[in-house]
């Protein structure tokens, strides 16, 4: 006989003659777990689902063949389990195997009951008619369980932790451009995170990270200026970030969590230790394309997300209460908060720390409609410090920080050999607004829109930063993806737009910052994400920008990009 300590047992509902199909209940059993069967849709049961009578079955009535069997076995024995939803589900076929495992459970109940002097001896005598005829499967059962019990008690031995999970991605990257200056170039970029949880419902992410992939030149023609000079314009998504050089360093910090206030209404909590983005705890209703600036989305940074969730980042926390339940790609109602300091937070210096130097202050109300239709209304409040771009994700380091955008859109621009032509200290206020709707099944449609006015905080003692006065940035964009495309895991993504920019060029800026338009720099973008296997992904697209640089004469760019995702 199996030992009693075999408690996940695979069962049915079937029963024939006194042959019980379901978990025994008495109550060293009542927890036993049912989990699922490639072959059959098992339940998990726990006491709950013990029943006393037959009655209590709904789908059992008195004139079915087996109502005697089963009564008998509930009054006399209680070993009879029913699902979660009060049925039995007679009709439902069973395996030997599964036959095998119900009958041992049951073996082992009466075994309790023996020993109590509890049991009729003619249905003693019946059962144990069932065990010689089962023997075989018994015993099979019995050499499993003592082989996965080793097994078991191996990886508990060997386990990196009972608390964490390592995640890994790697990036290789073929990306090439029609401008004149840029050559082919071959690209990576390695994350490693390690997600660790305490209570099941909360996990800290700590994720290192090595790459080489940088951005782009564009050319622009103004008075003074070299061929090429960089333009945010062109962050790929898996250079957001990167530091060009290969070198380890911590990526992520973040901690978060999940307070379950009632069904359907819960409290997301979120505090983040290195370089958290909006993006990590607040819906930006943009999915497919946005992945964290992994290698499963968009191709280009800007396509990602709504711009506005580029402004700021850094340490904080954040908060986002969700009202009702999502059965779609859609995020649920909410309502997220958050504050975070951007790059010298951890300097107690004057104009650094959390409070005193770069910050950004968000609010944001996401309606779902029917798992069909949502839409984000955002504010966010922004101060950036000199050398600080506006669209800088939590990076400082001048322009080469901003992710997105034209230079004069950023606030700092670089004239020939990296002076400085502008760059103050600014305060922000930006409004977006994202949608997205999922129509019908292998289709999701989103778009967001963004306005922000910029003001100008100049210091005439430092070069480039003697301005003041007032701005106006906008940015908008839309995308469409067809997902399962040809082959099932596959997404073709397609999206439209215009990089933020500034949009009033002759107000307040130096006479040094010369040939700039009110040109918009127009984005599309096209990628296939084709899955290999489960764990390998490759994504070929093109991206097209018109008047990257926000300048006259500036020429058009094509970068064409063959990206390979291993995920493990």
């Amino acid at each position: 006989m199996l030992k009693i300590g075999w408690k996940s047992l695979l069962t049915s509902s079937a029963v024939l003659g006194i042959a019980l199909t379901l978990s025994v209940t008495n109550k060293a059993t009542a927890d036993t777990e049912i989990r699922p069967n490639q072959n059959t849709n098992f339940i998990q049961l726990n006491s709950q689902d013990q029943i006393t009578n037959v009655s209590e079955l709904r789908d059992v009535a008195p004139t079915d063949w087996a109502y005697e069997a089963l009564r008998s076995l509930v009054e006399r024995y209680g070993c009879i389990v029913g699902y979660p939803d009060r049925t039995f589900r007679g009709n439902q076929p069973l395996s030997r195997w599964e036959f095998a495992a119900g009958l041992n459970a049951c073996l082992n109940t009466l075994e309790r009951l023996i020993q109590e002097n509890s049991v009729n001896k003619e249905d003693l005598e019946k059962l144990k008619k069932l065990a010689e005829e089962f023997k075989t499967e018994l015993a099979a059962l019995g050499a499993k369980v003592d082989n996965l019990e080793g097994r078991v008690a191996f990886l508990e031995n060997h386990q990196f932790s009972t608390t964490t999970k390592l995640n890994g991605e790697v990036i290789f990257q073929l990306a090439g451009s029609s401008q004149a200056n840029n050559q082919l170039v071959f690209q990576d970029r390695v994350r490693l995170e390690l997600d660790t949880t305490f209570s099941g419902e909360d996990v800290l992410h700590t994720r290192l990270a090595a790459g080489n992939a940088v951005n782009f030149n564009s050319t622009a023609n103004l008075p003074g200026y070299q061929a090429g000079v960089f333009s945010p314009a062109t962050t790929l998504s898996s250079a957001v970030g990167g530091n060009g050089n290969n070198n380890v360093s911590l990526d992520w910090l973040a901690y978060q969590g999940a307070i379950q206030i009632e069904k359907n209404v819960k409290l997301d909590t979120y505090i983040a230790g290195f370089a958290g983005n909006w993006n990590d705890y607040v819906p930006t209703l943009s999915p497919y394309f946005q992945d964290g600036d992994g290698g499963t989305g968009s191709l280009s940074a800007f396509s990602q997300q709504n711009p506005i969730y580029r402004i700021g980042g850094g340490e904080g926390a954040g908060l986002t209460l969700e009202l009702g339940s999502s059965d779609s790609i859609l995020n649920p109602t909410s309502l997220s908060i958050g504050y975070l300091a951007g790059p010298n937070s951890n300097i107690p210096n004057q104009g650094s720390g959390l409070t005193n130097g770069s910050y950004a202050l968000l609010g944001q109300f996401n309606a779902n409609i029917g798992n069909i239709f949502s839409v984000g209304l955002t504010y966010v409040n922004a101060y950036q410090e000199q050398g600080v771009p506006i669209f800088n994700t939590g990076n400082g380091g001048g322009i080469t920080g901003a992710s997105m955008g034209t230079q004069l859109a950023n606030g700092i621009v670089e004239g020939p050999n990296g002076k400085i032509l502008l760059d103050s200290n600014k305060v922000t206020n930006s409004y977006g607004v994202e949608a997205a709707i999922t129509p019908f099944k292998g289709v999701s449609v989103n778009a967001f829109g963004n306005y922000t006015n910029v003001n100008f905080i100049g210091n005439p003692g430092i070069p480039g930063a003697g301005i003041n006065g007032t701005g106006q940035i906008w940015t908008y964009g839309g995308g469409i993806a067809f997902t399962d495309f040809l082959k099932e895991g596959s997404v073709l993504g397609i999206f439209g737009g215009v990089q933020p920019y500034f949009g009033n060029v002759s107000t307040n800026i130096p006479s040094t910052v010369q040939g700039y338009t009110t040109s918009s720099p127009i984005q599309v973008e096209v990628f296939y994400k084709y899955p290999v296997t489960d764990n390998i992904l490759i994504t070929p697209g093109v991206i097209w920008l018109s008047n990257p640089t926000q300048t006259i004469n500036n020429n058009s760019q094509i970068i064409g990009v063959l990206r390979g995702t291993f995920k493990f």
